[in-house]
């Protein structure tokens, strides 16, 4: 493949992600924080910088996968930040879950260069970033779009083109904010089917495949049953994601009362230790609060 690709960010996602495109032959330069987390790419073919600009010097398209507005800030406009190193004529994709406020922000940085932006975050989580599987939501030109499709198309199963710039960063944080009150429900569900006296497992069963029913409470239902809190999903982020869709509802007009009250018991899971678990493990302290009172 022609084009030369760096990613910023090898986290649960951006890993994945990583191991993907090397597979699909494409020239791959990686920066990460913690640089022993590139090991495994670097064995398998990517080359490692000590910055963000070293990385996107050279790069056709530069992909970043971050945890946050500030993480992304950071890592593009910071200090040896990517902005310094994109050539004119590079394509920037901000696949992190971040703000649409910072997604604007970001695309006049890349304009200054002389290069383009698209938002593009995900959905899925890490399996589907292993398996090629994650669908893209995007924002930007469609010409834009057009030319990084195959470096896309190599990591996912679907992509959407939702419209301009910070299309891509809304839609998500829709998702998310969907997916969060999914989550939070099935905690106080659950906790409440484990103290009823019912059988479990087939509660679960009735609600799986019931109107209830979604692949999200299916997966994350399994997890909570069986204390798996290995990352798929950090649960600090999905609480950063119920905060910035409030704020982004809240400028159009809608209040998220379903995310405020979401979100305080993703807080409650933050206070208890459980931010770097999955987030299916915010049931914990409700388990703890039931016991306490028994």
């Amino acid at each position: 493949m022609s084009e030369n690709v760096a990613i910023l960010g090898l986290g649960t996602m951006g890993a994945g992600m990583a191991v993907n495109l090397l597979k699909a032959g494409f020239s791959l330069t990686v920066y990460n924080r913690t640089a022993s987390k590139a090991q495994e790419l670097v064995s398998a073919g990517a080359r490692l910088t000590s910055t963000p600009a070293k990385a996107a010097d050279g790069a056709s398209i530069v992909i970043g996968m971050l945890a946050d507005d500030i993480a992304s800030r950071a890592v593009w406009t910071g200090k040896d930040g990517a902005i310094e190193g994109v050539g004119q004529g590079a394509i920037l994709i901000e696949s992190s879950t971040v703000s649409p406020a910072w997604i604007s922000e970001l695309a006049g940085y890349a304009a200054q260069r002389g290069a383009e932006l698209l938002d593009a975050p995900v959905t899925g989580s890490r399996m589907q970033a292993q398996a090629g599987q994650l669908s893209f939501l995007v924002g930007g030109n469609d010409s834009t779009l057009q030319a990084v499709t195959p470096v896309l198309r190599a990591m996912s199963k679907d992509i959407f083109h939702l419209g301009p710039i910070g299309s891509g960063a809304k839609m998500k944080l829709i998702n998310n904010f969907l997916c969060g009150v999914q989550v939070a429900s099935l905690a106080e569900g659950l906790t409440w089917i484990e103290r009823s006296g019912l059988d479990r497992e087939m509660a679960l069963s009735i609600l799986k495949s019931g109107a209830p029913g979604s692949p999200l409470l299916g997966a994350i239902s399994s997890r909570m049953v069986n204390h798996d809190y290995a990352v798929n999903f950090l649960l600090k982020l999905m609480t950063k994601d119920l905060n910035y869709a409030q704020i982004e509802a809240a400028a159009c007009g809608v209040d998220l009362k379903t995310a405020e009250i979401s979100r305080s018991l993703f807080e409650a899971a933050i206070a208890k230790g459980y931010g770097d678990e999955d987030m299916a493990s915010v049931i914990e302290p409700l388990r703890a609060n039931q016991e306490e009172k028994r």
